[in-house]
């Protein structure tokens, strides 16, 4: 699993800079995360996953009382949200880092009270559509997909070096492909891939032709099982709820957007964990095992977008928004 090196740069928003002009970021379900966060009281909100800053600049705007701490790995996206909401002077601070060193992040800073955290995962819309990036399967570019640009592991070491079966396993793990097999088969037959263009090909002609007319692109689960394994998305993901979870002052709220599956899977498992205080006891009976809430569920199911986000924004399709609301422990015991 890649390391992220140890060179987190806290900084004021005005002190940043770099090219930003093409890090424009649409953010998903904005208006519900709005309202999401309105009614909780003064404080810091933490945006675990700031990109181009869409969901900071619009949770400022609406809360006058608010202020953010932004994460990100990526230093492009960071130059983006402090020059382009740079006006709100101290009430943003950046922060290179990732997500699951979210609790060292907010010792660090001194940020307190934390009234609400907010995870956006998956890659941006800026990250996506750079092909010098290599997120995309629809531009030719390096096979790169990494994050954070300073980390070792990229998407050429996994696609060149490793072994057919680590390749199936990979495919099988991070996006549920049906095919791995035969494209694990096939991008090994095809050694040296040199680009992004060129394993796109390679996975759609290893795809049988009948299920290549369904679904997407053919190689959207190969590009997004090769993204999440070059970042360790899922493998961080657990512990990163869990930290934001702890942070949080009694009634702040913690919101998770999440884009497939594998993600959504461990928000829920999470949130439910934190939900039931990890009782083991029968649904049908009374808790007798001391297990002590920690978060209440705003709603169970979720909320997915709306029909007309989805037509402005096609990549909201797969988005499912989950959120909790810390307890007050001590009042729940």
């Amino acid at each position: 699993m890649p390391n992220t090196p140890e060179n987190p740069s806290a900084a004021r928003a005005s002190e940043q800079s770099g090219p930003s002009t093409a890090f424009v970021h649409h953010p998903v379900m904005v208006h519900q995360i709005v309202d999401l966060f309105a009614p909780v009281a003064s404080g810091w909100m933490i945006d675990a996953t700031v990109g181009g800053g869409g969901h900071t600049g619009a949770v400022l705007d609406a809360s006058p009382d608010m202020q953010v701490l932004g994460l990100d790995q990526d230093p492009d996206a960071l130059s983006a949200t402090a020059q382009t909401l740079g006006h709100h002077g101290d009430r943003l601070r950046l922060r290179r880092t990732r997500f699951d060193r979210l609790a060292e992040a907010v010792a660090a800073e001194g940020v307190d009270p934390v009234v609400a955290v907010l995870f956006d995962l998956g890659v941006s819309s800026p990250q996506f559509d750079r092909a010098e990036r290599g997120f995309s399967y629809r531009h030719a570019g390096p096979l790169d997909m990494r994050m954070d640009p300073d980390q070792l592991l990229t998407a050429d070491a996994i696609v060149n070096s490793w072994s057919e079966a680590e390749l199936v396993s990979l495919l099988r793990r991070n996006s549920d492909e049906r095919h791995a097999a035969r494209i694990a088969r096939s991008l090994v037959a095809h050694r040296p891939v040199t680009n992004t263009a060129d394993l796109a090909e390679i996975v759609r002609d290893a795809i049988p032709a009948a299920a290549r007319r369904r679904g997407g692109h053919p190689a959207k689960r190969t590009f997004q099982a090769l993204r999440i394994e070059v970042n360790d998305e899922l493998t961080i993901l657990a512990d990163s709820i869990d930290q934001a979870i702890d942070v949080l002052a009694p009634g702040g709220r913690l919101a998770v957007l999440s884009y497939h599956s594998g993600e959504d899977r461990i928000v829920k498992q999470r949130l439910r964990h934190a939900a039931t205080g990890g009782c083991t006891c029968p649904a049908a009976l009374p808790c007798g095992c001391g297990a002590v809430p920690t978060l209440r569920l705003l709603r169970p199911g979720g909320w997915t977008p709306e029909a007309d986000e989805i037509e402005r924004n096609p990549r909201a399709a797969s988005a499912r928004l989950r959120a909790g609301e810390k307890l007050d422990v001590a009042v729940a015991a």
